[in-house]
């Protein structure tokens, strides 16, 4: 479970095609031109997310932490983080605020040091441990660190709490809810901490008029077990947000995963859980929302130049988009540095593919999702939202396609205007590349280490929007004329 702290915190008036022929015609080398349509709904939102929806994890996994004999944490622990590194601090900063949820398996190891005289080491193997590690422990001195790098980055933090100190663990169970993972706690008992949790919030923070989420449970979804845990905190309105893990591509030595990201029917597949918790909720009469809590794509740390490199945004934003279109309020990335599916490089903090595409998101997407229908390849993915302080709407078109581009056409009255383009390709057509290309220049660091300047084409709205093979493209229309977005 988890808490965040208090600083952050008529008839269908149009229905608007994007009208494509249904033609396929070959263009230049071996690619082909497709064309399709897309319907977008422009007169109410079907469902929203929180005004800050991106959010990435810093982890306790130490160095000793090794998957399939690689060890991918390196310095990225909440321990031992640069926090001073300059990269670092200008990556959260573009965010204006980026979520930082504070977390992981170690959580239920994890001492906190009471007063400066106790003693308080780090992380250390052992093998007959639970999840592989003795106890460790954070500091006072570290967590003011911490603190000073929340302040000067504005970011907005979630902070996990161990759940097992004291506790006697059932080892028929890292995840603690359902069937847990090495180790669980029955929906009954966690239910009770966390009205536990919300008292000491209350009591702590009754002079403040914002007070932290109590944010639960923090694993793996199993609907009997939620759906137990949820009555229970019902009554006492307890719980702020139920939370949920997701590593939807499998395990991170999966020979396959590039075959499922650039997959339709495989991405289809996670909406069904995302849309098995919104009916959950809603069902529950629960006041509580769900959050994506972890999800780093493949599990056991990822897989290096996969979940790390540019064929990696395509599954990253899919889920994002399917997990909007449920409700979903928060969607938390692991990692943002650490293992092989950290938004920054584990060593240089020098952003990854997924970053931008998370950084262009939480610029270009607003909260209001609308309804959209694709009629054409399988091989599109098409999602809408108003777009975020600005007029009109965002499109995000996803091209899953190898050699096909997709040629959209705008054909609505009013949104025949000026639009800004954003196209996302890997440098050189490499899907394993860790350098992205925006509108075909590469996204790099300046001598200063700051974040580039990500800068749109500006097309003629009358012009066809053409989503090149293995491309990702972001569309902001600001005259697409949708009552949602008014």
């Amino acid at each position: 479970m988890a808490s965040t702290f208090p600083w952050w915190l008529a008839p269908c008036l149009m229905a608007l095609l994007f009208v494509l022929c249904a033609s396929s015609t070959p263009t230049n080398g071996t690619a082909k031109l497709t064309q399709g349509r897309l319907v977008v709904h422009g007169n109410a939102a079907i469902a929203s997310t929180d005004e800050n929806f991106i959010c990435a994890t810093i982890d306790w996994w130490p160095s000793e932490k090794c998957d399939y004999g690689s060890c991918s944490w390196g310095e990225a622990s909440i321990l031992n983080l640069q926090l001073s590194n300059t990269v670092l601090l200008n990556a959260v900063k573009a965010f204006s605020p980026l979520k930082l949820r504070l977390g992981g398996s170690l959580d239920d190891m994890v001492i906190y040091q009471e007063n400066p005289s106790q003693p308080c080491g780090p992380f250390v193997v052992n093998t007959s441990a639970l999840f592989g590690f003795s106890n460790g422990c954070l500091s006072l001195a570290r967590w003011d660190e911490l603190n000073k790098f929340f302040t000067e980055s504005g970011a907005a933090v979630v902070f996990g709490l161990n759940a097992l100190n004291g506790r006697v663990t059932l080892r028929d169970g890292n995840e603690l809810s359902g069937k847990g993972y090495r180790a669980r706690v029955h929906a009954l008992q966690y239910a009770k901490d966390v009205i536990t949790l919300k008292s000491l919030v209350k009591r702590i923070y009754k002079a403040q008029q914002k007070k932290p989420l109590v944010i639960a449970p923090g694993g793996n979804y199993e609907e009997k077990w939620f759906r137990e845990f949820i009555d229970k905190t019902k009554p006492s309105s307890s719980l702020d947000v139920i939370t949920h893990h997701i590593y939807s591509l499998g395990a991170g030595n999966d020979e396959h995963l590039v075959e499922k990201i650039l997959d339709p029917s495989y991405l289809d597949v996670v909406g069904s859980l995302f849309s098995n918790m919104n009916r959950l909720i809603k069902s529950t009469g629960t006041s509580a929302t769900a959050w994506i809590g972890e999800a780093g794509g493949a599990y056991n740390s990822g897989h290096n130049l996969v979940t790390n490199s540019f064929v990696s945004s395509f599954w990253y934003l899919d889920q994002l988009a399917l997990s909007a279109k449920y409700n979903t309020k928060s969607f938390c990335r692991q990692s943002l540095v650490g293992g092989n599916y950290g938004l920054l490089d584990t060593t240089t903090f020098r952003p990854n593919p997924d970053y931008y595409s998370a950084l262009l998101w939480h610029r270009l997407m607003g909260p209001k999702v609308l309804s959209t229908n694709f009629q054409g390849s399988k091989k599109i993915r098409a999602y809408a939202h108003c777009a975020k302080d600005f007029h009109g709407i965002s499109l995000l078109l996803l091209n899953l396609n190898r050699m096909t581009t997709t040629q959209v056409r705008v054909s609505s009255k009013g949104a025949n205007y000026q639009r800004e383009e954003y196209h996302l390709t890997a440098e050189y057509g490499n899907l394993h590349t860790q350098t992205v290309l925006l509108n075909g220049n590469a996204l790099l660091l300046d001598s200063l280490n700051s974040i580039p300047i990500m800068e749109p084409t500006k097309v003629d709205g009358s012009q066809p929007i053409e989503v090149a093979p293995l491309s990702i493209v972001f569309v902001r229309m600001p005259d697409f004329p949708a009552r949602a977005c008014l």
